[in-house]
């Protein structure tokens, strides 16, 4: 269930506004290598400090459903050939398990007025948060994510069946697939896309690059090119960039207006270029696009990657929490923003982004906290 929240949310609301600062990096998103890090025992009491402020808040019972299931083997890159395939074969656009859902019941709008609204990677942490919230306000949603195994499926697929619960239908079809997404557009006559799939991690990117490629860039240029041809009215679109694009810059705290053309990952690059694509198609084809760089978040039917999640199960196990320190041992530090006050600036940037025309808006936000913790000790 829910845990303590942490209220201090301010969502930038105007460019140049700085939001959020993170300096460094911890558990699932440290850039820097195994040689920065040290050992601390799960003893220390400066650590279960950390770890309390982290992991108390929110879904643990997450980490403990997924800890014992096995990942698949199978390398992404396997699976995401696998599903790039001819088209619209493999896609089911009504649901197995739930009698009557389909991707037209999903997408029909509740209420006067409202949006309808592809949201991608619903199978995902903050998709998932955002789908049920857009639903529940009475908006039409249809969810579309591959579930890879980054991190154990069962736990996307248990969010999707939540989702189901809601009247919300996940199509089981990969970014790439240009002809799904076209079907979609058919069948739901979407008025915003709130593109919140990708290939998340830093370090995972050093085992398996082209999931990030195939993801993050081929991915999203794929639903810019769907969304460009939609008429008459293309999509209004909201995408996931990162505070990762940051990278190497020393100035606190980060601003959107800040200079990011050095990254420190390969993860942080793809994002840059999702920036970058959002100014070319904005450009050229007056898509209307916003970008939100998330910083850290928590909260129920968390990421069991990250550092809230996998510290706490270390510390049922008795075992050592690795932590990451900067260059020369410097201390990190880290903000964290419940899933909730992220899912409400998310949700205000589909509400007030404007339309896809001619001069149309393009625009980036950071989102999250703005006091950040020690996560060095």
């Amino acid at each position: 269930g829910a845990s303590p929240r942490m209220r201090s949310l301010s969502s930038a609301s105007r460019r140049g506004d700085p939001r959020s600062a993170w300096r460094g990096g911890m558990g699932g998103g440290s850039p820097y290598p195994s040689k920065s890090a040290r050992w601390v025992s799960t003893s220390d009491k400066r650590l279960l400090r950390t770890v309390a402020l982290s992991a108390a808040a929110g879904g643990l019972c997450t980490w403990l459903l997924v800890s014992s299931l096995p990942q698949a083997d199978v390398p992404l890159t396997s699976q995401l050939a696998a599903q790039r395939g001819p088209g619209l074969a493999t896609v089911r656009f009504e649901s197995s398990s739930t009698p009557g859902l389909t991707a037209a019941s999903s997408c029909m709008p509740r209420r006067q007025g409202a949006k309808i609204i592809l949201v991608t990677g619903t199978g995902g942490f903050i998709g998932y948060h955002s789908a049920l919230l857009l639903k529940r306000r009475g908006d039409g949603v249809l969810g579309l994510d591959n579930f890879n195994s980054y991190y154990p499926p069962s736990l996307k697929r248990a969010r999707a069946a939540e989702l189901e619960r809601e009247g919300v239908l996940t199509l089981d079809a990969d970014l790439n697939n240009a002809g799904a997404l076209r079907k979609a557009f058919e069948i739901c006559g979407f008025t915003h896309i709130l593109h919140l799939a990708a290939q998340a991690g830093v370090r995972y990117a050093t085992k398996d690059p082209d999931s990030y490629i195939h993801s993050n860039v081929a991915g999203f240029t794929t639903i810019l090119e769907v969304a460009k041809t939609i008429k008459p009215q293309p999509p209004s679109i909201v995408y996931a960039s990162s505070s990762s694009v940051y990278g190497l810059n020393t100035k606190v705290p980060f601003s959107e207006g800040d200079i990011v053309d050095r990254p420190a990952s390969l993860y942080a690059a793809t994002k840059k270029s999702n920036e970058m694509l959002a100014h070319t198609y904005n450009h050229i084809y007056g898509l209307a696009l916003t970008g939100l760089r998330f910083f850290t978040v928590y909260g129920p039917y968390g990421r069991p990657d990250m550092a809230a999640f996998s510290f706490a199960n270390k510390m049922m196990l008795g075992e050592k929490v690795r932590i990451f320190q900067g260059p020369g041992r410097a201390e990190l530090e880290r903000d964290f923003t419940y899933v909730d006050d992220i899912v409400n600036g998310t949700i205000g940037a589909v509400d007030h982004i404007g339309v896809s025309r001619a001069p149309a808006p393009l625009k980036v936000y950071n989102l999250g906290n703005r006091h950040p913790h020690n996560v060095s000790y």
